[in-house]
C-alpha cells in the first residue's frame, strides 16, 4: 500500500474528512437530483400529483422531525456510531428506493432516507470539530462545504443524466457505493467521540407529538381534494393534528431535554430568522417541485435538459452565498435578508406569468433572480439566528432553525400541492363540461395531470376528437393551476421580505452574541432543504 494510503496519526484527520465528505455528497445530491426524476416516476409507477408530493414530503419530514434527536443521540450515545448507523439507513433505504415496485414502496424509502439523513448530517459536522484542531477546523470545514456546494450543481446534471440515459431509479443505486465508502473508512480512521456534560434524556414524547401533528396535517393538505374538505377523515386529520402540535408545544415547555427550547423565541430576531427558514423553503421547494414537472412534462425536454437548466438558479446560490454571509457581518442580517425575499417574490411573480406558449429563455431571467434571492437570504437568515442567542446554545439554534426550514418545504410542497389539484379540477371541470365527462374520470384526469403514467390509456379510450380536446384541457389546467400555485408563492415570499424587516434587528441593536453559525447551515442552507 503506498505510505500516502496507509492510516497514521497524521493522515487519519484527512481520512475522517473524506469519510464525510461522501456521506454530505451523498445527502445534499439525493435533495436535487430526485426532482428531475419525479416526471419519470410519474410516468413509469402510474404516480398522481399527490403520490409524487409524498415522494418529496417523506423524505423532508422524517429529516426535520429527527434531526435534532439524531444530532443529541450522538451526543449521547457516540457521534461516530450514529453517523455510522445513519450511513446505514440510508444505503438500505436508497436500494429500497430503487427496487421500488409501486409508490407506496418508493413514498415507504424516502421516508426511511429521511431517518438515515437526520442521523446523519449532524454527525458529520460534529466528527469533523472533534477531528481536527482548531487552526485546521476552519480548512476543513472549508472543504466540507465546498463538496455539498458541488453535490448541489450537479446534482440536477447528474440526475438528468441517469434518468435519461439509464433510469429514475440509478439516482438511488448511485448512493450505494458512496454510502459503503463512508462507511468503510469511517470505520477505519474515526474515532468515536461523546459530549460528557449533554442530558441523557432523550425527548421521545416530543419526538411523537411533534409527528404525528407534522404528519396528519400534510396528510390532511395532500388528500384533502381527493377525500374532501369537509369529509370525516380530513376533519379528523386537521383534528389530530392540531392537538398533536398543541401537546408538542405544552411537551417541550415542561419536558427535561426539550427538542425545541421556546426561550430562544423570545428574541424577535430569532423568530425572524425561523420564519423566513419556513418562508424561503415553502416557495423554493415547491418551485422546483412543480417546474420539474412543467419543463418535462408541457415544454417537452428530456430529463438531462431540465437539469441543466435548472443550474443557473443553484451557480448564482452558490456564488451568492458566500459574499452575502460576509456583507451580512458588514451591514447586519436584516437588509439583505429582506432583498433577498423580495428578489425571490419576484422571479416567482414572473414564473407565474408563463402560458401555454412559454418557452425557457423567458424562465431563465426568473431562475437567476431566484437565484439571487435565496443566496441572499440563507446566510444572512442563519447569522440572524445565530446572533440571537449565546455561543453555547449555538447547536440547539442551529436544530431548530433547520428543522424550520426542513418543516417549510414539506408544507411548501403540501399546500401549493393542494391548491394545484383544486385549481386544476376547476379548470377541468370548466373547459371539459361540453364534453359531460362522468366526475370519477374528471378525478383521474386531474391525478395524471401534466403527464402521469395512466394520461395515454385514459385518452386510447376515448375517440380522437374528444381525446383531442381532453388533452388540449389538461394541459391547459396544468398551466392554469401553476400560475395559481406560483401565485401563492410569490405572495408567501413577498410576505417573507415584510417579516424579516419588521422581526430580524438592525445590526445596530444586534447583541452580538458571537455565536458562531454552525456550518452545517452554509451547507444545508444552500440546498433549501
Amino acid at each position: 500500500m503506498p505510505e500516502r494510503l496507509r492510516l497514521t496519526e497524521d493522515n487519519r484527520k484527512w481520512w475522517t474528512l473524506a469519510a464525510m465528505c461522501f456521506a454530505l455528497f451523498m445527502i445534499m445530491l439525493d435533495n436535487t437530483v430526485v426532482n428531475v426524476a419525479l416526471p419519470s416516476i410519474q410516468r413509469d409507477l402510474k404516480a398522481s400529483i399527490s403520490s409524487l408530493e409524498w415522494t418529496v414530503n417523506a423524505y423532508t419530514l422524517t429529516f426535520a422531525v429527527l434531526l435534532v434527536t439524531g444530532g443529541r443521540l450522538g451526543d449521547i450515545f457516540g457521534r461516530r456510531r450514529m453517523f455510522l448507523f445513519g450511513v446505514g439507513v440510508f444505503a438500505l433505504s436508497s436500494a429500497l428506493c430503487g427496487l421500488a415496485p409501486s409508490q407506496h414502496w418508493l413514498v415507504a424509502g424516502r421516508a426511511l432516507q429521511g431517518v438515515g439523513g437526520a442521523f446523519m448530517m449532524p454527525g458529520t459536522l460534529s466528527i469533523i470539530s472533534n477531528t481536527f484542531p482548531p487552526q485546521e477546523r476552519g480548512r476543513a470545514i472549508g472543504t466540507w462545504a465546498g463538496v455539498s456546494a458541488l453535490a448541489l450543481a450537479l446534482g440536477p446534471a447528474v440526475g438528468g443524466a441517469l434518468t435519461e440515459y439509464v433510469s429514475w431509479r440509478a439516482i438511488f443505486f448511485l448512493n450505494l457505493p458512496v454510502a459503503v465508502g463512508a462507511f468503510v473508512v469511517t470505520l477505519y480512521a474515526a474515532r468515536e467521540s461523546r459530549d460528557p456534560t449533554v442530558d441523557h434524556t432523550v425527548d421521545y414524547p416530543g419526538i411523537a407529538a411533534l409527528s404525528i401533528g407534522l404528519g396528519t396535517l400534510v396528510l390532511a393538505l395532500v388528500e384533502g381534494n381527493r377525500w374532501g374538505w369537509g369529509s370525516p377523515a380530513v376533519v379528523s386529520l386537521l383534528v389530530t393534528a392540531a392537538v398533536a402540535l398543541a401537546a408538542f408545544v405544552f411537551v417541550e415547555l415542561r419536558g427535561r431535554a426539550p427538542m425545541v427550547q421556546f426561550e430562544y423565541f423570545r428574541s424577535r430576531s430569532f423568530v425572524g430568522a425561523n420564519a423566513v427558514a419556513f418562508i424561503v423553503t415553502f416557495a423554493m421547494l415547491s418551485m422546483f417541485f412543480f417546474l420539474a414537472l412543467y419543463m418535462q412534462n408541457i415544454l417537452g425536454y428530456t430529463p438531462l435538459e431540465a437539469g441543466i437548466r435548472f443550474l443557473p438558479s443553484t451557480l448564482v446560490i452558490i456564488v451568492t452565498a458566500p459574499i452575502a454571509g460576509r456583507l451580512s457581518d458588514r451591514i447586519g442580517p436584516r437588509p439583505l435578508m429582506t432583498l433577498g425575499l423580495a428578489l425571490a417574490a419576484f422571479a416567482l411573480f414572473l414564473q407565474s406569468q408563463i402560458t401555454i406558449h412559454t418557452g425557457y429563455g423567458q424562465l431563465l431571467p426568473a431562475f437567476m433572480i431566484m437565484g439571487l434571492g435565496m443566496g441572499l437570504t440563507m446566510s444572512p437568515m442563519s447569522t440572524a439566528a445565530m446572533n440571537a442567542v449565546t455561543p453555547d446554545k449555538a447547536g440547539a439554534a442551529s436544530g431548530i432553525l433547520s428543522m424550520f426550514r426542513m418543516v417549510g418545504g414539506t408544507f411548501g410542497v403540501a399546500a401549493i400541492g393542494a391548491l394545484f389539484q383544486s385549481v386544476a379540477r376547476t379548470r377541468i371541470d370548466s373547459k371539459l363540461s361540453a364534453l359531460h365527462l362522468p366526475s370519477s374520470l374528471r378525478s383521474a384526469l386531474v391525478d395524471n395531470l401534466g403527464g402521469g403514467g395512466g394520461t395515454g390509456k385514459l385518452l386510447h379510450q376515448m375517440n380522437p376528437h374528444t381525446a383531442h380536446q381532453v388533452a388540449a384541457g389538461m394541459k391547459d389546467a396544468f398551466i392554469h393551476a401553476l400560475t395559481g400555485g406560483l401565485t401563492l408563492s410569490w405572495a408567501i415570499a413577498a410576505t417573507g421580505a415584510v417579516v424579516a424587516f419588521a422581526l430580524v434587528e438592525p445590526k445596530s441593536k444586534l447583541k452580538h452574541h458571537a455565536a458562531p453559525a454552525p456550518q452545517a447551515e452554509a451547507a444545508a442552507e444552500v440546498v433549501g432543504v
